[in-house]
Formats: C-alpha cells, structure tokens, sequence
C-alpha cells in the first residue's frame, strides 16, 4: 500500500493565496500525493506547478453548499476541465434529497458526469447532515449516476467524516463505487483506520503532519 497516493492534499479556505497553493503542490511533488484539491480559480496556477508530476488537479463544484443550480455546476465543471482539472468533487443539492426529489438529485448527478467526460467525479453528501437511510439513497443514486466515488463531507459544516460512516458507505456501496473520507481527518491512526473501514481516498488539509506524526490525536475543527 502506498499511503501517499491515498491522499488528496487540500486547501479550500477563502483566504487561500497563490503562495499557499505553490506550497501545496510542492509538499505535493515532494510526497508523491494523489491529487490537490484546491478552488476552481486556481486549476491553472496548480496545473502548471504541477507540470511533468504524477500529481493530479482535484477541484470543487457547487461548494460549500451545493445549492447552485444545475446548470451553473454544470458550466462550473465545463471550464474546471477545460482549466485543466484531472477530478471533480460536487456537492449536492442536499435539500432535493432530503425532500426526496430524487430525479432532481440523480439528473444533477448524471449531468455532471457528463460534462466531466472521462474524468472522475466525486460526489459529496454532507454526511452529517443526513440520516443513515438518507446516506444509502445518495449512494444508490450515485451509483445509477455512474459517477466515481461517494464523499462523506466537504469539512465545512458541523464535522467531516467519521468511522461509522465510512463503514456504512462501504457496506452500501461494496466495490460498485469507490468512497472519498473527508474533513476533520488529522491522525495518522485515523487515516489508516479510514482506509481499512473502505476509503479509497483521503481528504485532508493536514496531510504533512499526519504523515510526520506530529498530531496525535484528532483535533476539532
């Protein structure tokens, strides 16, 4: 198991700046990561850094939230590949599938797949905001979708990924679909129980330390 190739190396913060992100993709390089996961106005700046590595450009769509409209993650996702992103993380319309409009959710899902084409998509659910059967609908329709992987979070609402989710995602979805652990992620023992629960793929800001054993014990947010 190469652990680094796991690791999705990210900063999502508002505030994040170019110097940040020329940081990010070096640590990147460095530690043979599998992907950043950076904000769409910076694809160009990371796919050059980037350049002539094995390190992939991971962005965002509908993020936070997922409350834009289909049609504006759909034209967030055309330019994200046409800037260069190799991956695609969306967050969903968290309230359609809550209020069951699951056509709502299943078509938003299978429109972006198509405007990434061949490359891969992830699909957020904001775990915590739903409930176990919530969870499991997601999954299925994710899965109808045809898109890649099912994430737990987008680590900006009440927490990010736990053990227990990873553990029902991975009984839900079995090896149809992959699964993206996210958020609040800041132990190495964590990333490694993570990975033996079903992640195929981790998110976390804090991957340096965790890899140096410097936290020891998962912090809050």
């Amino acid at each position: 198991m190469v652990l680094t190739k796991y690791i999705d190396h990210t900063v999502l913060k508002s505030d994040t700046l170019k110097a940040d992100i020329v940081k990010l993709c070096q640590e990147a390089i460095e530690h043979n990561f599998k992907s950043v996961c950076i904000n769409p106005s910076y694809i160009k700046v990371a796919k050059q850094l980037l350049d002539g590595s094995s390190v992939l450009v991971c962005t965002v769509i509908g993020f936070p939230l997922g409350q834009n409209d289909t049609e504006t993650k759909v034209f967030e996702t055309v330019k994200a590949i046409e800037n260069g992103a190799d991956e695609v993380d969306m967050v969903i319309n968290i309230a359609k599938l809550k209020d069951k409009e699951y056509d709502y959710v299943l078509n938003e899902i299978k429109a972006i797949k198509k405007a990434c084409g061949n490359k891969v998509l992830k699909v957020i659910i904001e775990t915590c905001l739903l409930t176990d059967e919530e969870k499991e609908k997601a999954c299925e329709l994710i899965i109808e979708a045809k898109a890649d992987f099912v994430k737990t979070s987008t680590g900006f609402s009440h927490h990010g990924a736990t053990f227990e989710d990873v553990a029902l995602l991975k009984n839900k979805v079995k090896d149809m679909i992959k699964i993206k652990a996210a958020g609040g992620i800041k132990s190495y023992d964590d990333l490694i129980k993570m990975i033996e629960l079903g992640a195929d793929r981790i998110g976390t800001s804090s991957a340096i330390k965790i890899l140096n054993k410097e936290i020891k014990d998962k912090d809050s947010y």
